[in-house]
């Protein structure tokens, strides 16, 4: 059925009207229409949709609210990295940061032609956008910074995050970084609505955005009113058209249609910021949501490119964070809590107290020594603060408000889990329990190996887990391969149904790769970077095992502490049987044809550092990536002095200049092709 040009038209007039009239409710906080007027458009739309289905676009404002809850959430890799922000707490902190940065650029820090850009540091979600010819098309949890959730569904309810960029010949692809946040009238709107229904409120904004994010059902997130800020502009589909400072970047995403802070400002040098920070300490308070900081980034694009990254961190940019709360209470106990390594961390469990928008009411006292420092009694008031914001702990005891009679606290001399002798490890302030069969290691063993990094076993949570460990059903990791759902069923509160799932996701945690399997063995100091530089060095378990602690230390990204630890746990028989027994049961301990390229095991670039910069004829800047790094080589973000090669495709840019200049061996695709070969 033909649709006449009049109809076509008219719909393309009502979501023009409908997209300007939500950017300037939404985004300008400027309503140009009354909410009747956009009703009654909105609902002449709809009908026209309803009557012409294939005219139906994803873009439409029709088409916010998807009809179906996902069943699942979706793990998908960032495009572009997404990294969290190193933190300063003083100015102290903040001129050590600009240091660094100085001492790696000496030419930049000596001119001094270089400005800050100051953002406040939005206390939500930050979120990953993907637009493509102007059409949103993917939105993506920060997760990991390598690896989120697509949250795609949910994203589109957000009124301020347009469906459609506004710009008539858009690239064509965008990537957009931004926070995604509860205002306050909102947030105390949701938990008036979950008392009165009796459900549990939530504890802050922040966590209150992160769970509606995670909603299944779209519907459900859209009536909780989400907002967003935009921060972060990438273009990588043409590395020209891209602003050259931060501050021209903010401009370009508000020309494009979305929300971007509007109280921020270029400062000359850190005075100027510290001056914004204390400004905003007190005016904070006014705004419609929570801020805990300042985002300080450099102005210049091409400098930002220039220094690159950590392996966590931009080195361009940190947050300067207001100071902690602190918040007086009153002692009513002191425990002890045993974690997956053995550590014994004692624990003050007090009158609750709201501490940074939470209630608190355990605060970690970390270990003997500080006990001893503190010399905290059960009875004691004392000061508590959230350390950055996140780990409640006491300050101090307010020793003049001390009731008679009170005894200063020593650590047990036995673990209280397993009543085995606690040992304190010469060198260490941390007092642990060695017993490798105690109930709270190996529960925390089986939370640790079950985790998201980790083995990733969907439905193996903490009252489970201690179910399965009390029942000695599980007695090792390794035991987890050999449940039966029968004996599973015999739990309380675990049906067949469950049962049958959970079974299904210990067995599929065997297809999860070395890297993964590796970190979920639960080595201490072994993080998942580190798992994962370890399994490109020693592409089996053969060779780590069989690794001296010099080998293991020349690993780029390995230092002696990692390397002693590495070492040592494969020395103890009971950590080698474990890992027989989960290579019986089919687990990857080896890199494995998924992992490897036409070029992986031939070590031909082993020790040499690469930086990737500019458009390869051929290659994508990961496909080239994957290749060097198959070859033993290894790829950092900033040319240096200790760079080898320089991997240079067209319009390289500022990290072709340097590498000149100090000398660094340019190579082309051919080049690395024929290295490889």
């Amino acid at each position: 059925m033909t649709v006449s040009p009049d109809i076509q038209q008219r719909i393309t007039q009502l979501r023009e009207q409908l997209r300007e009239a939500g950017y300037a409710y939404y985004v300008l906080d400027d309503p140009i229409m009354p909410d009747a007027v956009y009703d009654k458009l909105y609902r002449e739309l709809q009908d026209l949709e309803q009557q012409h289905p294939e005219l139906v676009t994803p873009d439409s404002p029709t088409q916010r609210v998807g009809d179906k809850p996902a069943e699942q959430f979706i793990s998908v890799q960032h495009n572009i990295p997404l990294y969290s922000l190193e933190n300063a707490f003083d100015e102290g902190e903040l001129r050590k940061w600009e240091e660094r940065w100085k001492r790696q650029t000496p030419d930049i820090a000596e001119t001094g032609e270089f400005e800050y850009v100051c953002e406040l540091k939005i206390d939500g979600s930050a979120i990953a956008l993907t637009y493509k010819n102007g059409i949103l098309t993917r939105g993506v949890t920060r997760g990991d910074g390598t690896t989120g959730e697509d949250i795609t569904q949910n994203i589109r309810t957000i009124r301020s995050i347009p469906l459609k960029l506004s710009l008539e010949n858009p690239p064509e692809q965008v990537e957009i970084r931004g926070e995604a946040f509860l205002p306050l009238d909102e947030f105390e709107r949701i938990n008036k609505e979950r008392e009165t229904q009796g459900e549990k409120l939530f504890a802050n904004p922040r966590n209150a955005a992160a769970g509606t994010l995670r909603q299944l059902d779209p519907k459900i997130v859209d009536q909780r009113r989400l907002d967003f800020f935009a921060y972060t502009l990438y273009i990588p589909s043409d590395p020209n058209f891209h602003p050259q400072t931060q501050w021209e970047s903010l401009e370009v995403l508000q020309q494009m249609g979305l929300r971007v802070n509007p109280n921020r400002k270029i400062c000359a040098n850190l005075g100027e910021v510290q001056a914004y920070f204390q400004d905003w300490e007190t005016k904070r308070r006014e705004l419609s949501y929570l801020t805990d900081g300042v985002v300080v980034k450099l102005n210049s694009i091409p400098l930002q490119q220039q220094l690159g990254f950590t392996q966590k961190f931009p080195r361009w940019a940190v947050a300067l964070k207001y100071p902690a709360e602190e918040v007086p209470t009153v002692v009513q106990d002191i425990t002890v809590n045993v974690g997956r390594t053995g550590a014994v961390t004692p624990m003050a469990i007090m009158n609750p107290v709201q501490v940074a928008g939470t209630t608190v009411q355990r605060a970690t006292l970390h270990n003997q020594d500080r006990i001893a420092e503190l010399d905290i009694r059960i009875g004691d008031t004392v000061i508590i603060r959230k350390a950055g914001e996140i780990i409640p702990e006491v300050v101090r005891v307010l020793e003049g408000m001390r009731p008679p009679g009170t005894q200063p606290y020593t650590m047990p001399q036995n673990c209280p889990e397993c009543n085995s002798e606690l040992v304190r490890p010469e060198g260490e302030a941390v007092i642990r329990c060695v017993n490798s069969s105690c109930p709270a290691i190996l529960k925390g063993s089986v939370l640790h190996w079950a985790s998201r990094d980790a083995l990733d076993i969907n439905g193996l949570g903490e009252k489970l887990v201690e179910q399965i460990v009390r029942t000695r059903l599980v007695r090792s990791v390794a035991d987890l391969y050999g449940l039966r759902v029968e004996e599973l069923t015999q739990l309380e509160r675990v049906g067949r149904k469950s049962a049958e799932k959970l079974v299904a996701a210990i067995e599929g945690s065997k297809k999860q790769p070395y890297a993964r399997v590796l970190y979920g063995l639960g080595i201490r100091y072994v993080g998942k970077v580190n798992a994962e530089v370890l399994t490109q060095a020693f592409p089996t378990i053969e060779q780590l095992q069989c690794a001296s602690v010099d080998g293991l230390e020349n690993v780029y990204g390995v230092g002696l502490e990692i390397a002693k630890s590495v070492w040592q746990w494969f020395k103890i028989e009971a950590n080698q049987e474990l890992v027989k027994r989960l290579q019986d049961e089919g687990l990857r301990f080896n890199q494995g044809v998924e992992n490897k390229g036409e070029f992986a095991g031939s070590k031909v670039l082993e020790g040499k550092r690469f930086v990737i910069t500019g458009t390869l004829p051929s290659l994508s800047r990961k496909e080239a990536e994957r290749l060097i790094k198959d070859a033993g080589g290894k790829v950092t973000s900033s040319v240096s002095k200790n760079t080898d090669y320089l991997l240079a495709g067209e319009k390289a840019g500022s990290k072709l200049e340097k590498a000149e200049k100090l000398n660094v061996f340019i190579l082309s695709e051919d080049g690395l092709r024929d290295m490889l070969e």
